[in-house]
């Protein structure tokens, strides 16, 4: 009886235990989603505000908007070009640490336009600009060649893989028309309608039989039925045949 309370107890503490695991889980998950959806919408807002300076603010502020807004869409468009292909190849991984290298530099430049634009000393922020644009160049150059790289490195291996594909292709479609290296030749039909000497002389024994097991005769091509084979999702069904 002591052993069962037991048994039971234990596994009433797993069942607990287990319940709050999977509720922590569950609410990290949750603020995981939350803080995603956060930060991309800030995101948007901050994008959509420096757009808005760009355009509608002349000087030194648009400037600095459209500095901002070159520099964060290049590291933006750069960090998800390498995560979206590390998945498939590995060898990113060492571009990827180099972009979060440079990402602190991003970050940096970043803060500094930042504070530049709440800055109310507009001629000393005007003369900084050159320094700024070149580094905002420098740092948005390094991010596109390893961008631009990435994306080269996955249509090289998509044009081998193509090219692999399409020599194996070439060489099932001729095993397919295999009959086309085979066609009798002229001389070669009229000596069959003629009938050869040799056989002539053996009286067709091996035709009165049917000819032997072995023999090898024209073999009818038969064409596949194409409904036998799968389907497709550009292939259309079948039309059902309908009976009066």
């Amino acid at each position: 009886m002591e052993a069962l309370i037991l048994i039971l107890t234990l596994l009433f503490v797993t069942f607990v235990a287990l319940g709050v695991y999977a509720g922590v889980k569950t609410v990290r998950a949750a603020k995981r989603g939350v803080d995603r959806t956060i930060t991309q919408a800030r995101r948007s807002v901050e994008d959509t505000t420096l757009r808005a300076k760009s355009y509608g603010q002349p000087g030194v502020a648009g400037e600095l908007a459209q500095l901002r807004l070159a520099l964060r869409s290049s590291m933006r468009a750069t960090q998800e070009a390498l995560e979206a292909g590390v998945a498939e190849d590995a060898s990113l991984r060492e571009s990827l640490g180099l972009f979060e290298r440079l990402s602190a530099h991003g970050r940096e430049l970043d803060e500094d336009l930042k504070r530049l634009e709440r800055e109310p000393d507009r001629a000393t922020v005007a003369t900084l600009l050159p320094g700024l644009k070149e580094r905002t160049e420098r740092i948005t150059h390094s991010a596109e060649s390893l961008r631009w790289a990435a994306r080269d490195r996955a249509r090289q291996f998509a044009d081998d893989d193509l090219a692999a594909l399409n020599a194996q292709i070439d060489v099932e479609a001729g095993a397919l028309r295999h009959w086309t290296t085979d066609e009798p030749t002229v001389g070669d039909t009229r000596r069959h309608r003629q009938g050869d000497p040799a056989d002539r002389t053996t009286g067709g024994a091996g035709q009165d039989r049917g000819g032997p097991a072995g023999a090898e005769g024209p073999q009818a091509l038969t064409r596949p039925d194409p409904r036998a084979a799968g389907r497709y999702p550009w292939q259309k069904s079948a039309r059902p045949e309908t009976t009066n």
